[in-house]
C-alpha cells in the first residue's frame, strides 16, 4: 500500500512541525537508522521529509520504511527527558495518519484506526458533544475541552485533557506543585487540609470529604498525565461515555470552587 502525495505531507508536516515536531538532528538520524535517504537536507524541515518520504516510496514502491520512521520517531522512550513532548507531537501525528486509517497509541504503537473521511467530521463532533453538555449545564471550564482538534480521532482527548483541567485548578488554588493523588493528598487529606468541600465538623462530613478524595484519585488514576513517564491507558471512548465522564468532571470543577480553605494554625 502506498500512502497519497497528500497524507505524505500532512505526516511530514506533522512529524516536523515547528513547535512539536522533530528536530533536525532528530530527523537525520531516523532517516539514516531507517535508511531513507535524505534528498534535501538543507532546506525546511517538512519539506526535507517529505522529499525524502516521496522518494522512498516511489523508488522503493511501497511504504514499509516511511512506517517504520514513523514508529521509531513516536517510541516514548525517546522522551524519557523531554517527556512534555510526546503528546503533542503524537496528536499532531495522529491528525494526519487518521486520512490514512492509522494512528499511533499511548505506547507509541502504531496501528489501524477509524478512517476520517473529512475535517467536517471532527467539527460535527465537537458542536454536538457541546450542545449535548449545554443542555446538562456542564460547568464553563469543561466545556472548553470541546474542540475539533481534541475530537478528531475520539473522544477520550477531551476527557483527558479535561481531567488535567482538575489538577491544573488544585495547584492554582493552593500552590502546590505536585500531581495525581499526591497532589489530592496535600490539597484535602489530613486532620487539616488546605481545601475542604464542607465544614468538616461533623462524622458525615469528613467521611464526604474523604470520598471526594477517593473521587478524584480514581478519576485521576483512570486518565495518566500524559507528561508521565510511564503510557497512560487509551480506548476509544463513545459519545455517551464521553458525556458522562465530561459530567463527572463539571461536578469535581464545581465543588473545588467552592470549597474553602479551613484556618491552618
Amino acid at each position: 500500500m502506498h500512502f497519497t502525495q497528500d497524507q505524505l505531507q500532512a505526516i511530514a508536516d506533522a512529524l516536523a512541525d515547528t513547535s512539536a515536531g522533530l528536530t533536525g538532528s532528530e530527523i537525520a538520524f531516523l532517516l539514516r537508522t531507517c535508511e531513507i535517504r535524505d534528498t534535501d537536507p538543507s532546506i525546511t524541515k517538512r519539506h526535507r521529509l517529505y522529499n525524502a518520504f516521496a522518494c522512498e516510496q516511489n523508488t522503493r514502491g511501497d511504504r514499509i520504511r516511511i512506517l517504520g520512521f514513523i514508529r521509531k520517531a513516536m517510541k516514548p522512550t525517546r522522551f524519557a527527558r523531554e517527556p512534555e513532548r510526546f503528546e503533542p507531537m503524537r496528536a499532531n501525528v495522529n491528525r494526519a495518519l487518521a486520512f490514512a486509517g492509522m494512528s499511533v497509541d499511548a505506547a507509541g504503537k502504531l496501528g489501524p484506526a477509524a478512517k476520517a473521511a473529512t475535517l467536517g467530521e471532527a467539527e460535527r463532533r465537537a458542536k454536538e458533544l457541546r450542545a449535548d453538555l449545554l443542555s446538562r449545564g456542564v460547568h464553563s471550564d469543561v466545556l472548553s475541552f470541546c474542540r475539533q482538534e481534541l475530537l478528531h480521532d475520539n473522544y477520550f482527548h477531551a476527557v483527558l485533557e479535561a481531567v488535567k483541567s482538575v489538577a491544573d485548578k488544585l495547584r492554582k488554588r493552593t500552590g502546590l506543585l505536585d500531581d495525581g493523588a499526591i497532589l489530592v493528598d496535600h490539597a484535602f487529606g489530613g486532620q487539616k487540609p488546605m481545601l475542604a468541600i464542607n465544614a468538616l465538623m461533623t462524622k458525615s462530613e469528613q467521611d464526604e470529604q474523604k470520598g471526594f478524595v477517593n473521587l478524584l484519585k480514581g478519576t485521576f488514576g483512570m486518565f495518566r498525565n500524559p507528561t508521565a513517564h510511564e503510557a497512560k491507558v487509551n480506548w476509544a471512548m463513545s459519545k455517551e461515555d464521553a458525556e458522562d465522564l465530561l459530567s463527572l468532571v463539571s461536578l469535581i470543577h464545581r465543588r473545588i470552587d467552592k470549597a474553602i480553605m479551613p484556618p491552618r494554625a
